[in-house]
């Protein structure tokens, strides 16, 4: 279809790969563009931005949490009835999309929004526990019944699904196209970037299972003869950047505050929350950043550990936006999971390679100018992926070298690591500041008043067990065992490169002597995917 003079409404036009698509399709002068997004700020905001390029374009804003309807004067049950019962005629103008349909008629519908979270947002594995839990004691739970069926993803989308067709038709849009999503950014069961204790957590899961089930209803709409053309594209890479800066560390309840901390006894048991554990400073946490969008902002060296290679790797959205015009315009990009769903992810990119290099140089930039380290901050998950971080950040700071390293004594090692967090409180206290806590090999405690993991502890008991699982899984552990893990990996990297001929120049070893830096350097984001790779067997198949 041309795109010259049409109606284009784009669903989730303040994302990073709405915005550049919405700047793609200003290159062929559609006759406007209607901007959604969940809040009205925000689809203004992303107007704004695209004032200098639209032309004669108009440029149009809508709001509104396109998977519900109104619910004025609607019971629980009715209103729970209304996701899982038939949809009737009457009730389609209830329906926030519908009317959005109705009212802009567009020729063409783009949907960026990441249907599989904003669906699967509610986590049904729990709510059905606690109707589980009222079930096994006889003593009927409104409240857990009625969260299980609040949780129910398929009839959520099926609802969501039906509506969209229904008015789609209704309003004689020509092309709908999807951009979809995998739900582990390319990777597959293995996939090591989880905020959970389980590897890989269910709720990750389900938005990947909920993902595959948008993709077969999407197939089924194409193949319906009044349907709009119907594609999708499904990135199977992280999806990046936004800006890069230096400034406060934002998560989604707020800026990180700063702690001082100090060392503790480990004691018997462990809560999450401790306001004694650490005195609450008034200033927050600032340091070099990456906005990713909706994944949140990553520190560079979780940046890097995420884009190396056999991890998530990533894509830009200027690419994806390419693709998706294209093929609006009758392209066969070979990127339609439609057409062919075993054969159509978008992987990683040259461009995207290529710009991660400029990313990288430029955070190491402004780290030098800022004078510090941007290590961790504990959004990209999982907590284990920070502990590497900051582990190999003190080993960086100790020994600058991995040769140095893996040279090391344990016993040496292990008391220079502890006297640099004992001495230098201030590096203490950025790792603990994001709720890593930091285990001394005297078994006394280094922690912020609140701990990532384990999650919502409230005075469980400290077993042998559960803190080796803890120290794992998230803490940064200097004890002497751990040390002399660490001594163990750089000399197994050692040994691989031993392995590699110096004359062989050729294309077939992906981590030679110049990925590592002939051992001269400790890079904690190359390291973490290294362990992630290799020792958790998490690595990107293809």
């Amino acid at each position: 279809m041309h795109i010259q003079n049409r109606r284009i409404l784009i669903l989730g036009g303040f994302g990073l790969v709405g915005t550049a698509v919405c700047r793609e399709l200003l290159k062929r002068s559609p006759a406007a563009l209607h901007i959604h997004s969940l809040r009205l700020s925000e689809a203004e905001k992303a107007r704004d931005l695209l004032l200098p390029e639209k032309g004669q374009c108009e440029l149009e804003v809508c709001e509104g949490d396109i998977f519900s309807r109104d619910s004025d004067g609607d019971t629980v049950s009715q209103q729970l009835f209304g996701q899982v019962g038939p949809l009737r005629d009457n009730d389609l103008p209830k329906y926030n999309l519908y009317r959005m349909l109705a009212e802009i008629q567009p020729d063409i519908v783009i949907d960026c929004v990441n249907t599989a979270t904003g669906i699967a947002y509610r986590n049904i594995f729990r709510a059905a526990e606690k109707a589980c839990v009222a079930l096994e004691t006889g003593d009927p739970d409104g409240e857990a019944m009625q969260q299980l069926l609040e949780s129910l993803y398929i009839p959520r989308l099926i609802r969501h699904i039906q509506v969209l067709y229904r008015g789609m038709t209704d309003c004689a849009t020509g092309v709908y196209i999807k951009v979809g999503t995998t739900g582990t950014g390319g990777m597959g069961m293995n996939v090591p970037y989880t905020h959970s204790e389980e590897k890989p957590s269910r709720m990750l899961l389900s938005k990947s299972a909920l993902a595959g089930a948008h993709s077969m209803l999407l197939f089924l709409m194409a193949r319906t003869p009044d349907a709009p053309i119907t594609k999708e594209l499904k990135p199977a890479a992280a999806i990046g950047w936004k800006s890069i800066g230096y400034g406060p560390i934002n998560r989604k309840d707020g800026p990180i505050r700063m702690v001082n901390a100090r060392p503790m006894p480990l004691g018997q048991d462990f809560s999450t929350f401790d306001p004694s554990a650490a005195e609450l400073r008034d200033d927050v946490m600032e340091n070099v950043y990456i906005d990713t969008g909706e994944n949140g902002i990553f520190s560079l060296e979780e940046f890097s550990a995420l884009t190396t290679s056999e991890q998530m790797e990533f894509i830009t959205p200027e690419e994806i936006a390419t693709q998706l015009v294209y093929e609006i315009e009758g392209g066969n990009t070979g990127f339609d999971i439609i057409n062919a769903l075993d054969n159509t992810t978008m992987g990683p990119s040259y461009r995207a390679g290529l710009m991660r290099h400029w990313a990288l140089e430029k955070m190491v930039e402004l780290e030098k100018t800022h004078d510090t380290h941007s290590v961790a901050f504990e959004m990209l998950g999982p907590p284990r992926l920070s502990k590497l971080l900051f582990e190999s950040h003190l080993l960086r700071l100790a020994y600058g070298k991995m040769s140095a390293v893996r040279k090391a004594d344990a016993a040496d090692l292990t008391h220079i690591l502890n006297t640099l967090v004992l001495e230098n409180p201030e590096v203490a206290n950025r790792i603990v500041s994001t709720g890593i806590p930091i285990l001394l090999d005297d078994m006394r405690l280094i922690r912020g008043q609140k701990v990532i993991l384990p999650s919502e502890a409230k005075q469980i008991s400290i077993t042998d067990e559960r803190l080796e699982t803890w120290v794992n899984d998230g803490w940064v552990d200097l004890r002497a065992a751990n040390c002399a893990r660490w001594i163990q990996r750089f000399r197994c990297i050692h040994e691989e490169l031993q392995a590699i001929p110096r004359e062989d120049t050729s294309s077939r070893h992906l981590r030679q002597h110049r990925f590592w830096h002939e051992e001269n350097l400790i890079l904690p984001g190359k390291i973490a995917g290294w362990v992630f790779a290799v020792e958790d067997h998490g690595s990107r198949m293809k």
